[in-house]
């Protein structure tokens, strides 16, 4: 008894005598998810001597051994370690159950045989505003094709359907800001400790970054179809930049320094531009169409509805200000719609109540509106455009 009475009070007074050490204990560790992309039977994007799972893996652990060696109050979890395929979900699953403060995924960019770009980009959650956004995201996403679930796991989602896409125009959570914050201070390291070229911060819809619950970003390191920056990520002196640069970025993060802006940064243009998005098909019908002009009004909710209140419309622009009847930046549109979504105007042209003459309409703008697409209005307010084209569907 005597001997635990000590103990107590050795314990009380070592406490008493070092309170710092003492909040230090209780406060809570930072932890981060490392994702290295891809991975065993997913090679990801293959170059004339690299692959980007490996290349992926060794930044990965270049960057979580740095935390680990510099940072004893930070957890650094991994997705993966070795060669191994992991689902996209279960990434995402990983640093949920952590309980992770931030979670960072690498990958290597890729561009079809001919095509030539160079430098290191970091994504954000979002809808993608550039063709060239929406195809990196369907290229990450097309890993979902080698699960034998994953119809059900993601609840239909097509990563090779540009409408599957509408849904990540709506998931710019609390989370945002801090990802952007983040995402622009790896940009900075890139271009000034890695000396890459700055393709700065994005948006698009990455499905392993919808699923995750913290701060999260996508860096793509650079383009391993392009020679000589396949040589430079493939080699030790790259994958040790990179991984460094991401490394001070996230010391930056985590104190709090120089936060800045959080505006996205204009996206740059490198590529030509890639085929046409395919389309979902007209709905067949027994009956002739009518053709359905949509009237000159501000909300195209207004448009005469069908019996459910569903009105479909192609969405080609947003603004921050509301634009005058005419405005150049429509080009030559007649009939211009628009509704106001928080502090942004988004405009729609071919309203109908009729998803085959608004399917139409989109193809004929298409060419001048590359990023355009159709979105459904139930008695004024967004709905799911699939659950609407079922719904058409079936009075037919």
């Amino acid at each position: 008894m005597k001997r635990f009475a000590l103990y107590i009070l050795t314990l009380l007074t070592m406490l008493l005598s070092s309170p710092a050490a003492y909040a230090e204990g209780l406060a809570k560790t930072f932890t981060v998810v490392i994702d290295a992309g891809h991975g065993g039977h997913d090679p990801g994007a293959v170059g004339k001597k690299a692959k980007e799972k490996n290349i992926n893996l060794k930044t990965a652990l270049v960057l979580g051994r740095l935390i680990e060696q510099n940072c004893p109050d930070v957890k650094v979890v991994y997705t993966r370690k070795t060669d191994v395929f992991v689902e996209l979900h279960r990434r995402a699953q990983i640093a949920n159950n952590a309980k992770a403060d931030l979670f960072i995924s690498i990958h290597t960019n890729s561009l079809p045989k001919g095509k030539i770009a160079r430098g290191a980009e970091t994504y954000t959650l979002g809808m993608a505003k550039a063709q060239e956004n929406l195809e990196v995201a369907k290229k990450e996403n097309n890993v979902i094709l080698m699960e034998s679930n994953y119809k059900t796991v993601y609840k239909g989602f097509n990563p090779n359907s540009s409408e599957s896409y509408i849904i990540f125009e709506f998931m710019q959570d609390q989370n945002m800001s801090q990802s952007v914050s983040f995402a622009k201070k790896i940009q900075q390291q890139f271009r000034n400790n890695a000396k890459r070229v700055d393709k700065g911060v994005k948006q698009a819809g990455f499905l392993v970054l919808r699923e995750t619950s913290m701060p999260s970003v996508l860096v793509e390191l650079g383009y391993i179809s392009t020679p000589d920056e396949e040589n430079y990520l493939a080699s030790d002196q790259g994958i040790q930049a990179m991984g460094r640069s991401i490394y001070n970025a996230f010391l930056s993060y985590k104190n709090g320094k120089s936060g800045g802006s959080t505006t996205i940064q204009p996206v740059m243009q490198t590529v030509d531009a890639t085929p046409e998005e395919p389309e979902m098909e007209p709905v067949k019908t027994s009956e002739p169409e009518k053709k359905v002009e949509p009237t000159q009004k501000e909300n195209p909710s207004t448009t005469v509805a069908n019996a459910d209140g569903i009105v479909f419309a192609v969405q080609f622009l947003t603004s921050d200000q509301l634009l005058k009847a005419g405005d150049k930046r429509f080009k030559g549109l007649k009939n211009v719609q628009h509704f106001k979504d928080g502090k942004i105007y988004k405009y729609t042209y071919g309203n109908s109540p009729n998803y085959n003459e608004v399917y139409r309409k989109r193809k004929e703008i298409a060419t001048q509106f590359k990023d355009c697409f159709i979105i459904a209005l139930r008695n004024g307010e967004r709905m799911d455009v699939n659950e609407a084209i079922r719904i058409f569907k079936a009075k037919k």
